[in-house]
This record gives C-alpha cells, structure tokens and sequence, in this order.
C-alpha cells in the first residue's frame, strides 16, 4: 500500500483536478490504474488492497473518487465498501468484473455512482471517473443490465404528473422551469416532487439529491440510459 502526493507534472492551472484512490487486491491492477490515471493528469492519493487500509492512508484528505473492486480478499461485503467510502466524502466508481451482477446491483444499491468493466479500455475508465468526479451519475450498459436482471428491484408507483415532473427535473431542468414547462404553479410542482421522494423512500430506495433522483430515472427507465457523461444536474 502506498500513499502519494500529487504529480508535480500536473497543471496547477486547471480549474480543478481530479483526485483518485485506488482498491483492488491484484497489484498489477492497481499500478496500471495508477499509472492510467497519472497520465490523464488526475492526482492519485491513495492505492491499497482493502477499503480499511485505503481510509486510513487518505486519513481526512478529501477525494474526489474511489475506484473500487468489488471482490476483496479480506471478507468485507459490498455494501459496507461501498458506505464507508461514501461516508468519508468520495465518490465511488466500481470496476469489476461485468457478470458479477449481484454485486453490481449490491453496489448501485449502496450509492455507487457507476460500474466500468475490467475489460473495458484506459480510455473509457478515465472518462467515467472524470463523470464521477464532477458529481455526475455513470450510466452504461452494465448498470442497465444489473437493474433489468433484478426481478426484486422495487419500481416506486408515480402517477403521469409524478413521471413528467420527475423527467424534467432529473433532465436538469430548475424546479421554477419544470413547473413553467407544465402549466403549474412552483408550490404544485414542489408537491410532487415532494412525493416522488416519499414514493421512493417507501420502496427502500431513497433520493434525497437531485443525482439520486436522476440514478432513479434512469433505472426506472423513465430517462434513457446514457453512455459516459449525463450532462449537469446540480442546478
């Protein structure tokens, strides 16, 4: 296990760059992303084989990302990983093997933010954690298929006025416009989307920010999945 700091090659300039640590249990693994990733000219704080060793090595240094395998070694589960990263303030990009999909679906239910295969290219692991770190949500066809191969995955009930409120406000849109976009009063659409929360709550998913809501959506296939970047929905 190594902690490092950032490259000094590494453009000062930039409005931001991102922060990275690394947990796999396969050390060739951990130098390629490392190496990958200092290429890109991301600053790699961290790399270890376990998500206990990684917390204590980052200690209170913010990360903006962790890349996560799901099948350690050590015995922890899925979901404590992926809760304790979340816990500490990083984002969690899972990269794993794509037919693990309970764990996959395990891991979106903990709050990963995306799932990239092992056997996907540098290229494509780079951007998705470029996606993570800006707070968006990753959604490929890993996430899809581990969703739609959940027979127990909970759809929360929304009436019509529910879905289009819902639609427009995970697209990206402002509370004010999506009630404007519908011919309604601002408090009425606030209602709603007041309700949707509830509704999701009630089935064991919750969505208290407007990133949960649009990873709800996405999966209950009331916004298209989309490939890599998903565009801004922090407003």
């Amino acid at each position: 296990m190594r902690a490092e700091p950032g490259d000094g090659g590494v453009d000062t300039s930039a409005p931001a760059v991102a922060t990275v640590a690394i947990v796999d249990d396969h050390e060739a693994v951990r130098l390629g992303l490392r190496a990958a990733c200092r290429d890109a000219g991301y600053r790699v704080l961290a790399e270890s084989a376990g998500v206990a060793e990684l917390l204590e090595a980052l200690g209170d240094t913010p990360c903006d990302v962790v890349v996560l395998d799901l099948s350690l070694g050590d015995g922890t589960t899925v979901t404590d990983n992926v809760r304790a990263v979340l816990d500490r303030g990083s984002s969690v990009l899972v990269h794993s093997i794509a037919d693990r999909v309970a764990a996959v679906r395990e891991s979106l239910a903990a709050g990963a933010s995306g799932v990239i295969p092992k056997s996907s290219p540098t290229s494509v692991v780079i951007n998705a954690i470029a996606t993570v770190a800006r707070g968006d949500v990753l959604t490929n066809v890993e996430w899809a298929s581990a969703i739609e191969a959940d027979s127990d995955f909970a759809k929360a009930q929304l009436g019509r006025r529910e879905r289009d409120v819902l639609h427009l406000y995970a697209s990206g849109l402002p509370l004010k416009l999506v009630a404007q976009r519908l011919g309604i009063a601002h408090s009425t659409a606030r209602e709603y989307l007041d309700r949707i929360r509830a509704k999701y709550v009630e089935v064991g998913r919750p969505a208290p920010t407007k990133v949960d809501l649009l990873r709800r959506a996405v999966e209950d296939g009331i916004l298209p999945g989309l490939d890599g970047d998903v565009g801004d929905v922090r407003g």
